[in-house]
């Protein structure tokens, strides 16, 4: 038979709350609870587990280097049995009132609200929040469980899945100085220009670009390839954002040498794959659906460009 765990949630918990509110009377404060039974929980730790949790320096209590081990592994099992219940709720219910889905600036527009207006046919009451990210703002929106669903940039844990690949290309109005050269351009040409990008939503986001000097930064890509088709800069776009402008000819591939074409490749993440709600997996199951076919769609579209 199991070993019975000696330490209960609750005087985890009482740990926690001591560490994080910076002492016993706040922790008590916080948990609503009198600071001798707060007290007597974490002694109950000490004297369970034959470890000293604290130590005074100065006039202040520190955790020990084994109690610094245990709050950490305590947090973790707390952070668990939250998930567990939640999961467990999830479960109970038939479906739930609201998703959350950060998603991708990149992730093609279109294609998101065709899987949504799926999803509404049966679902027509369930409430949608969708949150326009870019690279890490996606991962830490699922990290922080802000969100239920993530499509982004960044593989977000080993849950994460591959969704599709996005195809980018270098673009600049055709009256553009770079367009001038008449000639394969090289990174050089392209550090003499300005260019426009796309900030990250991440709250840890660098501020700065390797080897861009010259650099607008915007917030959404509608901003970025009006600024493009307006001549005041060039970027690397999309390529299935940018066909209507590429059809009027207000933006045209710059002839980069070696190719003008980056890809990236997103993936598709749920904030608790093992209980991710009868609702939040019924619209994964959709996106999949989708964008597997318009993958293979564009494939054949390939073959057949390839092939004239």
């Amino acid at each position: 038979m199991a070993d019975t765990p000696r330490i209960t949630l609750e005087q985890w918990r009482a740990l926690q709350a001591v560490v994080e509110a910076g002492g016993y009377a706040q922790a008590a404060a916080a948990l609503h609870k009198s600071q001798s039974t707060v007290t007597y929980a974490v002694q109950k730790i000490e004297s369970l587990l034959e470890v000293k949790l604290f130590e005074i320096r100065g006039r202040k209590a520190v955790l020990t280097e084994a109690g610094q081990v245990l709050y950490r592994r305590g947090r973790t099992l707390l952070e668990e049995a939250t998930l567990l219940e939640r999961g467990a709720a999830a479960m109970a219910e038939a479906w739930q009132p609201e998703i959350r889905i950060a998603v991708e600036l990149i992730f093609p527009t279109w294609l998101l609200l065709e899987c949504l207006a799926e999803f509404a046919r049966e679902r027509p009451e369930t409430r949608i929040e969708i949150f326009e990210t870019v690279l890490t703002g996606t991962d830490e929106m699922l990290a922080e469980g802000r969100v239920d669903i993530a499509i982004g940039s960044l593989a977000a844990g080993v849950t994460s899945t591959a969704l599709m690949p996005v195809r980018f290309i270098a673009v600049a109005h055709p009256d553009h100085p770079l367009h001038r050269l008449k000639r394969p351009l090289t990174d050089r040409d392209l550090r003499r220009h300005r260019r426009i990008f796309i900030r990250d939503t991440g709250a840890q986001r660098k501020s700065d670009v390797a080897g861009v000097d010259l650099r607008w930064t915007v917030s959404h890509k509608a901003t970025s390839i009006r600024a493009v088709a307006m001549k005041l800069g060039f970027a690397w776009l999309p390529e299935e954002t940018i066909q209507p402008e590429l059809r009027e000819g207000t933006l045209k591939p710059l002839p980069m040498r070696g190719g003008s074409e980056r890809f990236a490749q997103l993936y598709l993440s749920l904030s608790d794959p093992e209980f991710p709600g009868r609702d939040a997996a019924r619209l994964v199951e959709i996106i999949r659906a989708k964008v597997a076919a318009q993958c293979t769609h564009d494939r054949k579209k390939a073959r057949a460009r390839r092939r004239k």
